[in-house]
């Protein structure tokens, strides 16, 4: 197995390579959760999965509670399916929760101004669903609870571990926050091992080929927990050793044909690329600054044959949106079509 077959597999098994997948929440829940902290991004990785679909009918899943945007994992947002919020969030959160005790303690965050504002929180959504981060805070602040930016950052990212909130429906350009049980009432008992398993199947399976520190990176898990996960996967998996590294997939990867020239042009933060802690496999160490611009921000990634070849932008013009390639080398002609082809399939993705 080399870089290329890697790269391959990965393109087949990220649903990029053509799927029988309908709907978002289909999607989402077989990526296992979606990095999504640039909302317009984030859905583009939704609909980049399911050719003809449009950014209208991907916002749609979330306003409608089919897909739910949150913090978990690692953590950053992510989109995750209604079908998985709960046990997957009842796993992260506790070492997410740990993590954040020692912030709290920093910007003055104590346990008692938590306390009322979560349940100020609740009195207000339960009242009047959808309020934007700036309008809760208001409320807070007209109930008599101190606060900066900070702060109520760390509030609302205490919520969304508790599972008390999660994102509401986009007013206009706004996000805003609803109660997660009323879009997503609970009804399972949590298991971790059953939700330890369940994390590492979805992962490998749509991500494989990929390594156990790419599992740890991606889920925010104890490399111990991740381990564990992973043994009880195993039977179903391929387990391949290639130079110092243990590449992990699903036996079924076996029989995957796969397109040869395929071109897409990926969001900034996809699962595609951002999800592995090793990323040699699809970008070469020349053009790491180009895509990886700074600490934590990345650019939207042109893709062929599941490497990366070049970066786009996003761009608003008027009353459309449109991308803008830049590739690393200069396109030959044949490279071009594939290159217009892919951009137009963005392009129609904006319009429909």
């Amino acid at each position: 197995m080399d870089a290329s077959l890697i790269a391959k597999l990965r393109l087949a098994n990220h649903l990029l390579a053509g799927s029988e997948l309908k709907t978002p929440r289909e999607v989402v829940s077989w990526m296992g959760a979606i990095q999504a902290q640039d909302f317009n991004m984030g859905k583009w990785a939704v609909g980049s999965r399911l050719p003809g679909i449009s950014d209208r009918e991907v916002e749609d899943a979330v306003n409608k509670g089919e897909i739910i945007r949150t913090h978990i994992l690692r953590p950053t947002w992510h989109f995750v399916s209604r079908d998985d919020i709960h046990w997957m969030l009842e796993l992260s959160a506790p070492r997410l929760k740990a993590t954040g005790r020692t912030y709290d303690k920093m910007i003055g965050l104590t346990e008692d101004i938590t306390t009322r504002a979560h349940k100020l929180l609740r009195n207000i959504l339960e009242k009047e669903p959808n309020q934007t981060r700036q309008e809760l805070g208001e409320k807070f602040v007209e109930a008599g609870i101190s606060i900066n930016a900070s702060i109520l950052n760390h509030i609302m990212f205490n919520a969304e571990q508790a599972g008390l909130v999660c994102n509401g429906v986009v007013r206009g350009k706004k996000q805003t926050y609803d109660l997660l049980e009323r879009k997503v009432p609970k009804t399972e008992v949590f298991d971790k091992d059953e939700a330890l398993r369940k994390l590492a199947y979805k992962y490998f399976r749509s991500h494989g080929p990929a390594t156990l520190q790419d599992f740890i990176w991606w889920s925010g898990l104890t490399a111990g927990d991740s381990k564990k996960a992973l043994e009880m996967i195993r039977p179903d998996f391929i387990f391949e050793t290639v130079g110092d590294s243990t590449y992990i997939f699903h036996s079924s990867c076996l029989d995957h044909q796969i397109e040869d020239h395929l071109v897409h042009f990926l969001p900034a933060f996809d699962e595609l690329f951002v999800s592995y802690k090793d990323r040699k496999e699809v970008l070469a160490t020349d053009h790491h600054k180009k895509v990886i611009v700074s600490n934590g921000v990345f650019k939207p990634t042109i893709f062929y044959n599941g490497q990366v070849i070049g970066i786009w932008n996003r761009i608003v013009k008027k009353n459309q949106v449109i991308s803008e390639p830049s590739c690393f080398s200069e396109p030959n002609k044949k490279m071009l079509k594939l290159i217009d082809k892919a951009a137009q399939e963005f392009n129609n993705y904006m319009k429909g």
